[in-house]
């Protein structure tokens, strides 16, 4: 990365300027966090584009969106830019310190809506501001690398020396019905893939946790195909609840509804398929005291979680 030259090859308040307005998605908000104004942000933005070649956003009626080659260059620069703000620190230190910006957290929204945010509360309570964000692990983990997001709750382990992680919690996956639904159904034909005329629900049209489930309980390929389609573990839920058929969800997310009789689970194998959840932050970046206290909360309160489990 070099100092802008006569020749008007790129320099490093450029690369500053555009990783901040890739990561806020718009010009007007990018240009108070780098204290610019909005035309300096554009004119740097299209010195940078004049000298890599290519657009790096397209402008929306509202902000900005990313084209490839941002993707690719902030892939690049994100980690080294963020190393260097935190050699550097504030260069003026006599300053009055800036409100600390919202944490951005990541990850899967059955998981955030059950466990996450009710455990945070305290922290909202206590000034921390959070921005949450839901979606795959890794378009969450992809966002993390560069600076979208500060922390991300993935469900697969993250690869990268770019980001730190370390285990947070298992998810136990269970078998479940309604009574009604589970009364009609001999669990001993389940391993043949005879499922008695009872609807299969999945998440994905693949049945990818409910595969994963046959493969470690029944040793066997499933073979099978679903009656309901829908991205959301909580849809699900609710659909098998209401008597729609059956389905494989993570216990956590269905603990009250067994606990009520509103679902049964069809079987208890000595041995369920887990699926570890892991805690993601990006390596190097200015301290953020804001981020460690969420990170520390999560940690305390993921020992609360694997009690329950157990």
């Amino acid at each position: 990365m070099r100092h802008r030259q006569a020749d008007g090859s790129m320099d490093l308040s450029q690369l500053r300027t555009f990783l901040a307005v890739y990561r806020a998605g718009s010009i007007t908000a990018a240009a108070a966090q780098v204290g610019l104004s909005q035309p300096t942000v554009t004119t740097q933005l299209q010195a940078l584009e004049r000298h890599l070649g290519h657009p790096l956003f397209e402008r929306l009626p509202r902000g900005v969106t990313p084209t490839p080659a941002a993707h690719d260059l902030a892939s690049r620069v994100a980690v080294p830019l963020d190393s260097l703000a935190s050699v550097i620190g504030d260069p003026d230190p006599g300053r009055a310190p800036a409100p600390e910006p919202p944490v951005l957290l990541g990850g899967p929204a059955e998981m955030l809506a059950a466990l996450v945010l009710p455990s945070l509360a305290p922290l909202l309570a206590d000034g921390v501001r959070l921005t949450v964000t839901t979606g795959l692990a890794d378009d969450l983990l992809a966002d993390l690398r560069v600076g979208k997001l500060d922390l991300v709750i993935s469900t697969i382990r993250p690869r990268g020396r770019a980001v730190l992680s370390e285990p947070l919690a298992d998810e136990e996956f269970i078998l479940v019905a309604a009574p009604e639904v589970a009364a009609r159904i001999d669990p001993n034909t389940l391993r043949n893939n005879d499922f008695q005329g009872i609807p299969l629900l999945s998440y994905a049209a693949d049945l990818p946790i409910v595969r994963r489930y046959w493969r470690h309980v029944f040793d066997t390929r499933l073979e099978a195909e679903p009656a309901l389609v829908i991205p959301d573990l909580r849809a699900l839920l609710s659909a098998a609840t209401a008597g729609a058929g059956l389905t494989v969800l993570p216990r956590y997310l269905c603990e009250r509804e067994l606990a009520v009789g509103g679902l049964v689970t069809l079987l208890d194998p000595q041995d369920s398929p887990i699926n570890t959840v892991f805690l993601a932050r990006r390596v190097g970046g200015q301290a953020r005291p804001h981020v460690d206290r969420i990170r520390a909360r999560l940690v305390q309160v993921a020992e609360v979680w694997r009690d329950c489990a157990d």
